[in-house]
């Protein structure tokens, strides 16, 4: 095990591709074993691709990528404009908004991140907010991604850790919204003490709010959707994620007719290259996973932390710190396939619910995008703004700080994260 540890850590400093690393890693752990044949590893391989639940993950990358070609997008832009432009802070208010509507239409954080980068990035720029600023609030802003769903990352982590997608999906909700209001609050303490104005002078009618909701509403319908073809037994999450795909053909063909064929092509190809670099990971994980079991990894760790403490929260704090830690070196994905089969079965016997740790565990790990020294989200918006990297981490101090404090509260009051799953499921 340390072999493979130290293996796939040498791998990353030299820069191999992560599924290379975790590949070559799992390999030597065969390859050098005693009584383990290398079959067994080949054998891990394959049979991590044969999960039903699995497929949901290609088919809500290709409605993700489906749906940016629908005009939901500059939909939901002008949607958040008139919600939240009139604050202190308007612009980066609209970010905040935006990412949250977002999270029911792309998944992924980091293409949240990006595509606010080129559509909002240059705005908030010539309307005087500092670029570190703005790239603040467009990188930490994106993590409400993370756990709106359909969230990418929870349905690796239901898949990894045989947890229901549906209940995580419905769990997601509140924090996602408690993430929002956290960061808007944030910005507009900034934005006040700073002199940011407003987008707009005067605040929105209602008849202004309800046209933006209407013009916007196949797109906020989305997520909608999804939990309650979940809760009324309509579809799997992996059916659901096939419905994803028809309801984006449906809104871009028929609806907002702005789907053609070639953007459809587009956004397969696009889709293929993303569902390919996710399955690699997940395959060459599959053996990664079988040497933690074997080697007794999680009964190890929760023996350390026995000794250190038996209290289930200060046992979750623990577990939280380490991979806040991990994840400002190793990509959420990464962390969420590895680690989970190992922190799952230690929370578990101590009562803490895989629904409530999956959403504290999604929060931290994604939230390594977005902080050095290996943030993609981070070095992905300051690109595309050409904002210098120290500047950001200055100015994405409070955001963090704010989005660190949620994940406390989460952790010590399960209901907020747990309400809505145990109501209506």
């Amino acid at each position: 095990m340390t072999l493979l540890a130290v293996a796939f850590f040498a791998l990353m400093a030299l820069g191999v591709p992560i599924a290379f690393a975790i590949g070559i890693a799992g390999f030597t752990f065969f390859a050098t074993g005693e009584f383990i044949p290398m079959s067994i590893g080949v054998q891990q391989v394959a049979s991590a691709s044969q999960s039903f639940p699995l497929l949901a993950v290609p088919f809500f990358v290709l409605a993700g990528h489906m749906m940016n070609r629908t005009g939901i997008t500059h939909r939901l832009i002008a949607c958040s404009n008139v919600l939240v432009s009139w604050m202190a802070g308007g612009l980066a208010q609209v970010c905040i908004v935006l990412s949250t509507l977002m999270g029911g239409v792309s998944g992924s954080a980091v293409a949240d991140a990006a595509m606010e980068a080129r559509i909002l990035g240059p705005g908030l720029i010539r309307a005087g907010y500092s670029r570190g600023f703005t790239c603040s609030v467009i990188a930490v802003g994106s993590l409400i991604t993370a756990t709106i769903p359909p969230s990418l990352g929870l349905i690796l982590y239901g898949f990894v850790g045989n947890v229901s997608i549906g209940r995580l999906f419905l769990a997601g909700v509140i924090p996602g919204l408690l993430m929002m209001t956290g960061l808007m609050l944030t910005t507009w303490f900034i934005a006040r003490r700073r002199g940011y104005r407003a987008g707009s002078v005067e605040r929105p009618t209602a008849k202004a709010v309800w046209a933006a909701v209407v013009d916007a509403k196949w797109a906020l319908l989305f997520p909608v959707a999804l939990l309650v073809a979940i809760r009324g037994g309509l579809f799997t999450p992996s059916e659901v994620g096939a419905f994803a795909v028809v309801y984006a053909a449906l809104v871009g063909f028929f609806l907002h007719r702005e789907l053609t064929l070639g953007s459809v092509l587009e956004a397969l190809t696009e889709a293929v290259t993303d569902t390919g670099l996710i399955m690699l990971i997940i395959l060459f994980s599959g053996m990664v996973g079988y040497a933690i079991v074997f080697e007794q990894a999680p009964q190890s760790i929760a023996a350390a932390l026995a000794d250190l403490t038996r209290e289930p929260v200060l046992v979750v704090a623990l577990i939280l710190i380490f991979l806040f830690l991990a994840g400002l070196f190793v990509e959420s994905t990464v962390l969420v396939l590895l680690l989970t089969p190992i922190f799952l079965p230690i929370v578990a016997p101590l009562g803490v619910d895989p629904v409530h740790f999956g959403i504290l565990m999604m929060t931290i790990v994604t939230l390594g995008s977005m902080t050095p020294p290996v943030g993609v989200a981070m070095y992905t918006v300051c690109s595309l703004l050409d904002c210098p990297v120290e500047e950001y981490i200055v100015e994405s101090l409070p955001f963090v700080g704010t989005v660190l404090a949620l994940v406390a509260l989460l952790t010590l009051w399960p209901g907020l994260v747990l309400f809505l799953p145990n109501a209506l499921m």
